[in-house]
C-alpha cells in the first residue's frame, strides 16, 4: 500500500492537525531522510504552508493543537510541538506546551530543526547571496560539485528540488540530483 493511501487511512481522510479535508499533502517530519508511516504526516494546504513559511503563521488556526497534540501519532506531537513553542508568544500555547510530556527520543526529534530555542541559538541556512533556505525549498547549483565517495559530478544549473536542511551545520543541505541523495555546501547554491 501506498503511504498517502495508509495516511488518509489513518487519518479518516482529513488534516492530522486541523482536521480539515481538502487539499491535503503528505509532510515528511524533518529531520528523517526518508518518506514512511512513522516520518510522516497528512496536512492540509493551509497548514502546511504556515509549517513551511513561518512569516504567513495565523496564530488562531493553530488553536486546533489543543486537541492534535493528544494524537497517537509520534510525528503529529513533534509537529504540535513545535508549532507551539513556535507560537509561545501568544501565551496560551504556553499552557499547552506545559501539559504535553515528549519520551528523551522523541523530544529530541522535535527539537532537532530548532524551532524551541531562541532565534539568536538557531542555525540559519543561507544560499550564496544570504537568502534564507528552508526545509523543501528548491535550489540551483551554481558550480559543478564532485560527489565524494562517488565518481558523479553534479553539473552547474542543475535544480535541487524539496531539500531538507542540516540541523547541526548551516553550511549543508541534502537534496537528490540524478536519483542519488548527496550533502551540498550552501555556498554553492542558489534559492529559487
Amino acid at each position: 500500500m501506498s503511504i498517502e493511501r495508509e495516511l488518509r487511512k489513518r487519518s479518516d481522510n482529513k488534516c492530522e492537525l486541523c482536521s480539515n479535508e481538502e487539499d491535503l499533502v503528505i509532510y515528511n517530519v524533518q529531520p528523517s531522510k526518508n518518506e514512511d508511516l512513522q516520518n510522516s504526516i497528512l496536512l492540509c494546504n493551509t497548514c502546511s504552508t504556515q509549517i513551511e513559511n513561518p512569516e504567513q503563521t495565523n496564530a488562531n488556526h493553530w488553536r486546533c493543537l489543543n486537541d492534535s497534540m493528544w494524537s497517537e501519532q509520534i510525528a503529529v506531537q513533534i509537529v504540535a510541538w513545535r508549532m507551539l513553542n513556535r507560537l509561545k508568544k501568544e501565551g496560551w500555547p504556553q499552557d499547552l506546551l506545559d501539559m504535553m510530556y515528549l519520551d528523551e527520543e522523541n523530544l529530541a526529534w522535535a527539537q532537532a530543526t530548532g524551532e524551541g530555542e531562541d532565534a539568536e541559538d538557531k542555525i540559519i541556512h543561507r544560499d550564496s547571496n544570504g537568502v534564507i533556505i528552508n526545509a523543501g525549498d528548491s535550489v540551483i547549483l551554481i558550480k559543478d560539485l564532485p560527489v565524494k565517495g562517488s565518481s558523479m559530478i553534479a553539473k552547474r544549473g542543475t535544480a535541487v528540488r524539496r531539500v531538507s536542511l542540516d540541523y547541526e551545520n548551516a553550511e549543508y543541505i541534502e537534496g537528490k540530483v540524478d536519483g542519488q541523495q548527496i550533502v551540498i555546501i550552501t555556498k554553492y547554491v542558489k534559492k529559487i
